[in-house]
């Protein structure tokens, strides 16, 4: 399901979070004011989906910097994991756990499978305003085209240009 959120009085307030990254460092929804961000749910690390995707996001890195994006990609997985993986990998993004409560913050997204007890693969475009402008919630098994999300970044810094 894409959802282009539309209409800036009535764009929704994304929840607020607060977890740590793939390095212990604290980040959470207020870290992200003043600039669009791109929350990326995943399922697992080191599995092949979730695995090409991450790699589609950093081989986008260079544009989402461009239009200053921050990207958080987020699991269930624990910090320690998601350190392994960064670093095999070659991500310079933020890998956020959710591990803690499990699940919380997919849950109060909306994105958590309770039967899996994982994420679903939801993504969610913010503005500088904490606002979801942008959003696709697939299945476990369908995976997400990177380039939909740098593309729903530009339109949203587009539209704030003018």
């Amino acid at each position: 399901m894409t959802d282009p959120v539309s209409g800036s009085s009535a764009l929704p307030a994304a929840p607020a979070f607060s977890s740590r990254n793939q390095y212990g460092q604290p980040v959470s929804l207020s870290d992200l004011a003043g600039s669009p961000a791109v929350l990326v749910f995943y399922p697992y690390a080191f599995t092949g989906i979730c695995t090409n995707e991450l790699h589609q996001l950093r081989d986008l890195s260079a544009e989402f910097a461009e239009h200053g994006a921050r990207v958080l990609a987020i699991s269930c997985d624990s910090m320690f994991s998601l350190r392994t993986f960064a670093e095999t990998e070659s991500f310079s993004f933020d890998l956020v756990t959710d591990h803690w409560p499990h699940g919380a913050i997919a849950r109060a997204y909306g994105v958590f499978d309770e039967a899996a007890g994982c994420a679903l693969r939801g993504s969610f475009v913010l503005d500088g305003e904490g606002r979801i402008t942008w959003r696709v919630v697939n299945q476990i098994g369908e995976a997400r085209a990177m380039a939909d999300h740098l593309r729903a970044v530009s339109d949203q810094v587009a539209r704030t240009e003018t």
